[in-house]
């Protein structure tokens, strides 16, 4: 069967070496067997505590990163400290054995702006080259990046699989890869199986979620087009559940979670898991 996991952003933000022992034993009570974690801030977590508590609960990791202002590979005066960022993404999964690290490594996540043909293709080689070196580092140290098309609201620069395609073919391998998440996939893609399908063997991870960034299950989703479509491409990864609290006022922002999306964020994932198991 393949892996159920979600994202410590359901229940906080930012993760920290302080609460990541308690959450990480909160997540495998409820029977997930995998765990997303987001590294926010350079030394929120640290391979010795992280290992310590994914030994202990024998939840597989995967890394996540947050293209907060200021990292953002287009704009030329914030591409060191972008690679600097993604590099310690890479060490901490090294380090605690998760296989990639995913996230939009490309521009900050909320930053839009127009642009013609010729600005886009620009826009792509300047990320390419901002990021092959970090490609390479990811190589180095046995870990695929997953390159995450967002929805237009989110960002102007790589919303669909086939500009992910377009933008990152040269990169793309054992370093590189595309990590999709089916709330995005709901808004741009004609087809989610299809641009499932269009990903093929670049698929490196998938998010999942319902439409409205609630639980899968019971939502809009044509969730068993969906997984036929992973397991046509020869996906083996985990579905993991990504969404947020509505009660930090951070992420609510960051992610535009103006409601409670279950009575508790408990019952999202634990709802969220007991569909998938369905599935997978």
């Amino acid at each position: 069967m393949r892996e159920i996991g979600v994202n410590t952003w359901v229940w906080t933000s930012p993760l920290t070496d302080s609460g990541v022992a308690d959450l990480l034993r909160r997540i495998a009570g409820m029977g997930f067997d995998a765990v997303e974690l987001p590294l926010e801030k350079v030394g929120d977590l640290t391979v010795a505590v992280v290992s310590e508590a994914l030994a202990e609960t024998g939840l597989t990791p995967y890394v996540v990163g947050a293209m907060a202002p200021g990292r953002d590979l287009v704009d030329a005066d914030c591409v060191t400290d972008t690679q600097d960022y993604l590099r310690a993404c890479i060490d901490l999964a090294a380090g605690i054995g998760a296989r990639s690290v995913c996230g939009p490594f490309y521009a900050s996540t909320g930053r839009v702006w127009r642009m013609d043909a010729a600005q886009r293709e620009d826009a792509y080689a300047a990320v390419r080259d901002g990021l092959a070196p970090v490609v390479d580092h990811a190589l180095e140290h046995g870990v695929q990046l997953g390159i995450e098309p967002l929805n237009r609201y989110e960002t102007s620069l790589v919303n669909t699989v086939d500009q992910a395609l377009t933008a990152f073919e040269p990169l793309l391998g054992d370093g590189l890869g595309l990590a999709l998440d089916s709330y995005h996939l709901n808004i741009e893609e004609r087809s989610s199986a299809e641009a499932i399908r269009t990903a093929g063997k670049h698929l490196a991870h998938v998010q999942v979620c319902g439409n409205d960034r609630g639980a899968p299950g019971g939502d809009q989703t044509d969730w068993p087009a969906l997984v036929e479509a992973l397991d046509d491409v020869g996906y083996d990864g985990p579905l993991n559940i990504e969404s947020f609290t509505a009660d930090n006022d951070t992420i609510a922002t960051a992610a535009s979670i103006w409601r409670p999306l279950a009575p508790t964020q408990d019952d999202l994932a634990r709802d969220g898991l007991a569909f998938l198991r369905t599935l997978a």
